[in-house]
């Protein structure tokens, strides 16, 4: 029972650290997505302020 007890101790602390690792992953996607959605935004917003102020 305690080696039983150990391997699943050590399987779940193998599961942890990668869950932290995955977590960091989608952070940093999560930070990106915005700001490409922002830049995308913005280049929209500019260029149809362009194609509306001709003269």
């Amino acid at each position: 029972m305690r080696k039983y007890f150990i391997s699943c101790l050590i399987l779940s602390s193998f599961l942890f650290t990668s869950c932290s690792a995955v977590e960091t992953i989608f952070k940093a996607g999560m930070w990106w997505a915005f700001i490409l959605v922002f830049i995308v935004v913005g280049l929209i917003i500019w260029i149809l302020s362009k194609m509306f102020n001709k003269k």
